[in-house]
């Protein structure tokens, strides 16, 4: 999970100081030096890590503190404001021409993910609104073509392709066109991957701006790459003027130092992250939200956006009347998690909402993808009716019949039962939430 092992180690260090009224100079030192350990941990880099500890000690010593906050209080609104800095401070958005078509290219080393980047920004510029067209001008690697284009009709969108024997740069001029005879709106230009010391390969990069002057060149960098993905997106940026970058595989990299180095070292913008495999997972990046998250503060805003997207309104209703008169069957867990796998996994989702990260160790390796909902569809389809209405009543040789009938094991059944136990205290705690978003906070969707 992203940024897992940083949140860990930062929660840890300012944990100890958060409620203390006063904090000594020793606390400070102490506090600063395990934030700094987390960082470099994180693989962030070294001057970014000492100018960030710097201005947290500038802040904070020789201060006055607001009255209403405790010293411990002060100090972690002053590392979050300070990690929101870092991370770019406002959202970059993308920039589109007033005269259609926008033109993106994107730009990366070999095997950092431009192809299926491509068709994860065309996916998301669809559901705001946009009609891409997909360019494949990576006519280097074998079969970039062919995974553009099933990639076109997974998405049912068009690609332009005019094969590999024919030069990036004209096959880029060439889309423009297509794209104005198609009405497209945004054009979405694949490139080769290749090596930032490639000075053949990035003279081409430079000769398709030059032709199509692209309004945004975005680079796709590997998360797991590290303090390599700071090295490459300051070189791509002074051959090419970087105007922004993706950064792919961060679901995957426990540290992301590189999302945090990135805007201070080559004073390029995060302007979306990739959280998964499937073409639905391109997030735009938020600082602020991500500041929030890496301290452990939870993310409601990204949560109610996806859960807009993902939740059906009425089966919400209907759930929160029956939690009303604590009602929750397993017909109604398994409704939720057909619904609540299309946010992603449990463990993720836990992560958004303030104080809830202590559920998500109940629900480890509970991945709700197709193969996981059918299981538990499996064991809940096996019971009586009167078994899923009231589950207390399911004990031993229940379980042992329900397993056989679904062909799983029986400590399937218990752990099945298990996580429907912990649901029915999650929901319990939303439903806490909920009656203080009604004092005009927030709503979450899924507790209408």
């Amino acid at each position: 999970m992203a940024f897992e092992m940083l949140t860990d180690k930062l929660t840890a260090a300012i944990q100890k100081i958060r409620g203390q009224k006063t904090v000594t100079e020793q606390d400070l030192k102490e506090t600063l030096r395990d934030v700094r350990l987390a960082l470099l941990e994180a693989d962030v880099n070294f001057k970014v890590v000492k100018e960030f500890t710097t201005k947290i000690k500038e802040r904070v010593q020789g201060q006055k503190i607001d009255p209403n906050l405790t010293a411990g209080q002060y100090i972690v609104k002053v590392v979050h404001e300070e990690l929101i800095a870092l991370l770019g401070g406002e959202q970059s958005k993308l920039q589109f021409s007033s005269n259609p078509p926008t033109v993106i290219m994107l730009a990366g080393l070999q095997g950092a993910g431009k192809t299926t980047s491509i068709g994860k920004l065309a996916n998301y510029l669809r559901k705001n609104g946009k009609k891409p067209l997909m360019v494949a001008g990576d006519v280097y690697r074998p079969a970039a073509i062919t995974q553009l284009e099933v990639i076109g009709k997974e998405l049912d969108m068009p690609v332009f392709s005019m094969g590999s024997e024919v030069s990036p740069v004209t096959i880029a001029q060439e889309a423009i066109k297509r794209a104005n005879a198609l009405l497209c709106d945004t054009v979405l230009i694949d490139t080769a991957g290749r090596l930032h010391i490639d000075e053949k390969l990035m003279d081409e990069l430079k000769n398709i701006k030059t032709a199509v002057h692209p309004d945004e060149i975005l680079l796709v960098v590997d998360a797991m790459t590290g303090q390599d993905a700071v090295t490459v997106a300051e070189a791509f940026n002074k051959a090419l003027g970087i105007t922004g970058l993706i950064v792919t595989k961060l679901d995957g990299d426990a540290r992301g130092g590189a999302v945090l180095s990135v805007k201070s070292v080559a004073d390029c913008p995060v302007k979306f992250v990739g959280m998964g495999e499937k073409l639905d997972a391109l997030q735009p990046f938020y600082p602020d939200r991500m500041a929030s998250r890496i301290l452990g503060m939870g993310d409601v805003l990204s949560l109610i956006e996806k859960a807009q997207e993902a939740i059906d309104v009425d089966s919400a209703k209907r759930l929160a009347e029956s939690m009303k008169h604590n009602e929750f069957t397993l017909d109604m867990f398994l409704d939720q998690m057909k619904q609540v796998k299309r946010l992603g996994s449990l463990e993720s989702i836990l992560s958004m909402i303030p104080g809830m990260g202590k559920f998500s160790k109940q629900f480890e390796g509970v991945d709700l993808d197709g193969k996981e909902v059918r299981r538990l569809e499996a064991i809940i389809t096996s019971m009586t009716p009167k078994e899923r209405q009231n589950p207390r009543i399911i004990n031993g040789s229940r379980r042992k019949r329900i397993a056989a009938g679904c062909g799983q094991r029986v400590q399937d059944v218990n752990r099945l039962l298990k996580q429907f136990e912990e649901s029915k205290k999650l929901m319990k705690t939303m439903q806490g939430m909920n009656k203080y978003a009604r004092k005009g906070r927030f709503k979450l969707p899924f507790m209408q």
